[in-house]
């Protein structure tokens, strides 16, 4: 089968579109046949050997850490999933991704694929989902009628944020590029402020009960934003080289985010999509052999919106 691979670490052109064997699952996985895997950021930063502490993986390594594809098999132990079932996933971070033809996983990372939208499609959902999920409920505990800012809801986490908190009953301010205003304020946005001009912090003129920061900011910036947040609230940080400051006199939680798997919350997400609820906004989408441009192209910060990767055109 055909796989992008790195067998060092560096810069994009250490990756290399190659035949590799099919992988055969173990006890508790599924081979899965890849309609669609997806660039994420933290692909760029673990290729580049930058993640090597906290994802270990082994080389030559597949990037790709969504999945979308049919079950083509099962391993030893595996119950609850039959083969030919269209799913999708987040798979584990230090281990081969689904940039290639097949791929195994663990079987309980996998959920039932959306059926209202293409199958490749869903692997836009995944990570960032997952992300903007956790974020918002698991620990900024956000709750009907509570304000939120969400600071980078131009790309592909805060689109999913705005849309999940505004569902679940919010009052979403938003900032965003004017590049991406207008698609900022159709996910459902109340408030849209032009990060560009002028200080955000100064822009909110009410406090907030959670504020999400999904962009690189400098850290006096970030801090000005816990002065946002309302006494016992939260800062939810997902840049975690810059850990999130607190206000303990004022209980406010200063939270560094790390995104994980979890097949149950991914199910609620495919649902909301299935339901009309939930949008999955897809950009582009690249053939499998041009993964190494596409990782050009984002390290000289050319992608907008999310990419995802097909390992077959047909």
């Amino acid at each position: 089968m055909k796989a992008v691979r790195f067998h060092q670490y560096g810069a994009p052109d250490v990756l290399r579109y190659e035949d590799v064997e099919v992988p055969v699952p173990g006890a508790g996985q599924v081979r899965v046949r890849v309609a669609a895997t997806s660039f994420n950021s933290v692909d760029g930063t673990i290729r580049g050997g930058f993640m090597q502490g906290p994802i270990p993986v082994v080389l030559p390594h597949t990037p790709g850490l969504d999945v979308a594809g049919t079950v083509d098999a099962l391993g030893e132990g595996v119950t609850g999933v039959e083969v030919g079932a269209e799913v999708v996933g987040f798979l584990p971070m230090d281990k081969t991704g689904a940039a290639a033809e097949y791929v195994v996983a663990p079987a309980e990372v996998l959920t039932a694929a959306p059926s209202s939208i293409p199958l490749a499609d869903a692997a836009a959902l995944p990570l960032v989902g997952l992300t903007a999920y956790q974020a918002l409920f698991d620990h900024g505990k956000l709750t009907t009628g509570q304000r939120v800012l969400i600071n980078g809801a131009g790309g592909a986490v805060g689109g999913y944020a705005v849309q999940l908190a505004k569902g679940a009953g919010a009052y979403v301010i938003a900032t965003a590029s004017p590049h991406s205003g207008a698609a900022v304020k159709a996910a459902g946005a109340d408030e849209l402020v032009d990060h560009t001009v002028g200080s955000v912090r100064e822009a909110v003129s009410e406090p907030v009960d959670l504020v999400l920061n999904l962009a690189p900011v400098e850290p006096a910036e970030l801090a000005a934003f816990i002065t946002l947040v309302r006494p016992g609230g939260a800062l939810v940080n997902t840049t975690v080289w810059m850990p999130a400051p607190s206000d303990e006199d004022r209980g406010v939680r200063g939270i560094d985010l790390f995104v994980r798997s979890d097949a149950g919350q991914l199910a609620k997400l495919v649902a909301q999509v299935d339901h009309g609820e939930l949008r999955v906004g897809v950009a582009e989408r690249v053939p499998l052999a041009e993964l190494p441009a596409l990782h050009a192209r984002a390290a000289e910060g050319s992608v907008r919106g999310k990419v995802v990767v097909v390992p077959r055109t047909a």
